[in-house]
């Protein structure tokens, strides 16, 4: 039987929605599965021994919404640099490390919220139990992170090459080194570029395992490509009730990430993050600049925390009734433009004066909000 979660026990006032219930840890002063809410994360593409670039990196990646970053670790000058990152910012931090325990063993000393490191792949069973002692005595969290590109060969020949169930086995695999030795406190991710070769790997571990799950598509691509495959696949997985964490993984700037995966959480009503804006696509009937008010009133809206519904329509005919459900919203005509809230005209305006009427009405109701 699937236990599950309603998110508006985790988070009142989102949609109602069956949500895998999974065993909840903690990175840092975030809370990771149970009925915590869905978090953001995302990685530094600085060196993580410039510690003022990643120091300010990090910051960006909090100011856009990001609630966990990880670093990468590939050596011990990188290891040993963790602490002076650590203490001039207050997100939680994962380090990525690689085989070498001893890494993980710094990485831990120097202060880290969580590590990412799969325990196959670190050695003997000594070197195992020195990363596991060290994680248990400081309360962190290790994140088991399998890749299809990086399968083992036996696996490989076993599943007859990169299947779902050769990304759960070899996932399993680093599972049974953690419970062999009495920890449980992990998460998994299950990574392929590939959009139903990922659905259908989480789609089985959900039902293998209770430990959180951290969805992602890897090596997704460009930002256009990226966006598109992220959307499809994270976007799936969370709409069947499975995912604890998200990173959206993009070549190019992390904060595109972050902002990207806050609109997919958004989108499927699982996190309140600001305002929505509602905009028709351009017809026939479009007598004004749509597209340029349309991101006019993005960009300022970005400034507002409060989660308001804004519509910007290019039709005063039609505009106000398909939008009846946003907060408010304008709808532009010839010369003349409308102002409406929940799809009844306030006021008809000029239509240069569109944006700042429509903020105008928006500062209003956020003003009757807080009296």
């Amino acid at each position: 039987m699937t236990l599950s979660v309603s998110l508006q026990e985790a988070d009142p006032g989102m949609a109602d929605y069956a949500r895998r219930r999974t065993r909840q840890i903690h990175i840092g002063g975030i809370p990771i599965g149970g009925n915590a809410p869905i978090s953001v994360q995302s990685m530094c593409n600085t060196k993580t021994t410039d510690t003022e670039a990643t120091v300010q990196q990090i910051r960006e990646l909090a100011a856009a919404g990001c609630d966990i970053v990880r670093v990468a670790v590939p050596d011990m000058a990188a290891a040993k640099n963790l602490g002076n990152i650590i203490r001039q910012v207050k997100t939680p931090l994962v380090a990525d490390i690689h085989f070498d325990y001893k890494l993980a063993l710094e990485a831990m000393a120097q202060g880290i919220s969580a590590l990412r490191i799969n325990p196959g792949n670190i050695g003997g069973p000594e070197r195992v139990k020195k990363v596991v002692a060290a994680a248990r005595e400081g309360g962190i969290p290790i994140r088991i992170g399998v890749n299809a590109g990086s399968l083992d060969h036996k696996i490989l020949t076993k599943y007859g090459g990169i299947t779902a169930e050769a990304l759960v086995a070899s996932a399993m695999e680093h599972v049974r080194v953690l419970e062999e030795l009495d920890f449980y406190d992990m998460k998994i991710s299950l990574k392929a570029h590939d959009v139903p070769l990922t659905l259908a790997a989480y789609r089985l571990m959900s039902e293998r395992v209770d430990y959180p799950l951290h969805l992602g598509i890897t090596e997704a691509g460009t930002v256009r490509s990226g966006i598109i495959k992220s959307a499809v696949g994270i976007g799936a997985l969370l709409a069947e009730g499975i995912g604890d964490t998200l990173r959206v993984s993009l070549t190019g700037d992390p904060i595109v990430e972050v902002r990207v995966a806050r609109e997919i959480l958004k989108s499927l009503g699982l996190r309140d993050y600001g305002p929505t804006l509602i905009s028709c696509p351009t017809c026939g009937r479009t007598a004004i600049d749509l597209p340029s008010i349309a991101e006019r009133v993005e960009e300022r809206l970005s400034g507002i925390a409060r989660p308001i519904q804004v519509a910007v329509m290019g039709c005063v005919v039609n505009g106000p009734g398909e939008a009846r459900g946003a907060d408010v919203g304008i709808a532009g005509g010839k010369g003349v433009g409308l102002v409406f809230r929940k799809g009844e005209v306030v006021r008809q305006v000029k239509e240069e004066e569109l944006v700042e009427e429509l903020f105008r009405e928006i500062d209003s109701i956020l003003e009757e909000e807080q009296a």
